[in-house]
């Protein structure tokens, strides 16, 4: 399965354009021949020229989507074979560290990567065999575009190949590995044939270009400039530990009281977030437009006591979506606290562009904590909301 290919020609010379203006300006960063690409400028001038949707705000595997197909973007500088980072697993540390056995370890870094593909397959509605990577490799006055799937790791045939101080290199009988225990991070073997040359002219003096150029080079995303404000929302409870309660927030539907439907939920607004933003929403059940990862809308609203529930129109359309096609559970199945651990997520950003348009996207384990340290300080709350 390839993308680039794929795509009309007229994208792809809009592509291979952009990769050359950005890069003939290399030595704005770098005084070598080899062309330097910021991987946020990749992100953003692949979306402009596919018209893709761009994922960097989520926190998940995918980097950007084009109607059935998600994509990894990489860049990095061209060798034969070289070992790139591909996860991270800060937040799960203490889990693999008091994992007992190396294959144990392995197995269980394995683990967690594969249900992060499964959770970013599901954030943007494709299908687990639709997922690859597209990178862009830097040599001498050049980039080479490669591509290749973006395996999950065959758990049934792990093997240890090498075990040296703070790293272990293994193969799933496919690719090979390595896992960084200091770093808590995993690398993936790339061996790649190009299947596009692109041939790029370093300016010497790129001010110069620059002002004689400046409405060429205009590529920085629009699409950042209309958000108005940003909040983070916890998808779990304050309240002692961590956990998600079982009869409120994304479990409500175990709720007592009336009959309720299976995927009736809501995300918890803090009261605090209230006290600090109290216009970033509309007023209660005011609906409003709430964006999705997978490029849909559903329709929202505040509602509950306090504005302390964000909901959708119908009640179902969230926890369809967040609870059956994002974390994969079951009807009638409680959602913890060690699920989304799992999954790596536990809080959503919230971006708003009018009050009538919002978008929402999956954040890292911690996300709301370290929101609520930089924003939030000292600001009184005596009761923090579900």
């Amino acid at each position: 399965m390839l993308f680039f290919e794929n795509q009309s020609d007229e994208e792809k010379k809009r592509y291979e354009k952009l990769l050359q203006i950005i890069c003939s300006l290399s030595r704005l960063s770098s005084d070598s021949d080899i062309p330097y690409l910021y991987y946020r400028m990749a992100e953003n001038i692949f979306c402009k020229a596919f018209s893709a949707i761009n994922l960097a705000r989520s926190n998940i595997s995918l980097d950007v989507k084009k109607e059935n197909i998600g994509i990894g973007l990489k860049t990095f500088i061209s060798k034969h074979s070289t070992l790139e980072k591909i996860a991270e697993f800060n937040k799960d540390k203490r889990l693999i560290d008091n994992t007992p056995t190396e294959i144990e370890k392995i197995k269980m870094v394995s683990k967690l990567r594969n249900k992060r593909l499964q959770i970013s397959s599901n954030i943007c509605n494709v299908k687990e065999n639709d997922i690859l990577y597209h990178c862009v490799l830097r040599a001498k006055d050049k980039l080479l575009i490669c591509e290749q799937e973006m395996p999950y790791i065959n758990m049934e045939h792990i093997d240890i190949i090498s075990s040296k101080d703070n790293t272990i290199l293994f193969n799933d009988g496919i690719n090979d590995y390595m896992f960084n225990f200091s770093k808590s991070t995993l690398y993936k073997r790339f061996s790649l044939n190009p299947i596009k040359e692109i041939p790029v002219k370093i300016y010497d003096d790129p001010y110069k270009a620059l002002e004689e150029c400046f409405e060429t080079v205009r590529y920085v995303s629009e699409t950042q400039n209309l958000i108005i404000d940003t909040i983070y929302l916890p998808l779990y409870s304050e309240r002692g530990c961590k956990n998600v309660p079982q009869r409120s927030g994304l479990n409500q539907w175990n709720a007592h009281g009336r009959p309720r439907k299976p995927n009736e939920v809501y995300i918890p607004i803090p009261k605090i977030v209230n006290i600090k933003f109290p216009d970033f929403f509309p007023t209660r059940d005011q609906e409003f437009m709430l964006g999705i990862p997978n490029g849909s809308f559903l329709r929202a609203k505040i509602c509950q006591d306090d504005n302390k529930a964000l909901m959708t129109n119908p009640n179902s359309a969230l926890g369809e979506w967040l609870l059956r096609d994002v974390l994969g559970l079951r009807e009638n199945e409680l959602l913890t606290y060690a699920m989304l651990e799992e999954a790596g997520i536990d809080s959503v950003q919230i971006d708003k562009f009018s009050d009538e348009t919002y978008v929402i996207n999956f954040k890292a384990l911690g996300a709301y904590e370290e929101f609520k340290a930089k924003e939030l300080q000292g600001i009184e709350a005596d009761i923090m909301d579900e």
